[in-house]
């Protein structure tokens, strides 16, 4: 097996979410960051012009759509694994993704530690791939390699006590607002506690989708207000 690292190309148009990508990438010791793309023109040229292993693909950039992206490289004879990183919950799409052959597709916000599972599932998938002796293999082996590439659970690794449902019904009233709002105020449009809208929303802070910030109405201590800055 090779010990060379999988070079990984980081495709996402938003600026914050795309370093904090690439940062976790790089944390992790069989890859390598060999470039970040904001846009598909930008995706295309890159995995064209230098060798790219992994492509840790946004769905909706600014230019195209991340699944024509995908056809393209194909098209071009780009053979480049294909990771859809995004915000995109549209049945459609993610059938669309599975059907152009995707490796994983893993939903925004994710964690560090989700991240890492999916890479390093796929790590092993590609070192059990490289490590098979002659040209044909049997059903065991398939089923294991592609239980590696699948990781286990689906699941999105949310930190103890939070749910998907309610962190979803966080997202959209922060997404639907029309400017930062308040833990109160979300907690209000959600129907939860205060004190748990504002886990939830700490949560989209630190994972980059969220931006918080102080909002100062004369004397006493200042209001902290939320403002969504994650992918359309």
């Amino acid at each position: 097996m090779s010990d060379a690292p999988i070079r990984t190309l980081v495709v996402e148009d938003d600026e914050l979410a795309a370093r904090a990508h690439a940062e976790y990438v790089r944390r992790l010791p069989r890859f390598s960051v060999v470039g970040v793309a904001r846009t598909g023109a930008a995706a295309l040229h890159e995995v064209t012009h230098q060798r790219v292993d992994l492509v840790l693909l946004d769905m909706n950039l600014p230019d195209l759509h991340g699944l024509e992206v995908h056809r393209i490289m194909r098209a071009r004879g780009v053979d480049a694994d294909v990771i859809a990183v995004t915000s995109a919950r549209d049945l459609a799409i993610v059938r669309g993704a599975v059907a152009n052959g995707v490796a994983q597709y893993l939903l925004k916000p994710f964690t560090f530690a989700t991240l890492r599972d999916r890479l390093t599932s796929y790590a092993d998938f590609r070192a059990q791939v490289t490590s098979v002796a002659g040209d044909e293999i049997d059903q065991r082996e398939v089923d294991r390699m592609l239980g590696d590439l699948r990781g286990g659970s689906s699941e999105q690794q949310l930190p103890k006590g939070m749910s998907a449902d309610s962190l979803e019904r966080v997202i959209g009233t922060l997404r639907s607002s029309d400017g930062a709002i308040t833990a109160m105020v979300a907690a209000e449009a959600v129907g939860m506690s205060r004190v748990g809208v504002r886990r939830y929303l700490e949560y989209l802070v630190e994972t980059g989708l969220a931006h918080r910030g102080s909002r100062y109405g004369g004397a006493g201590r200042p209001e902290i207000e939320y403002r969504w800055r994650g992918a359309p």
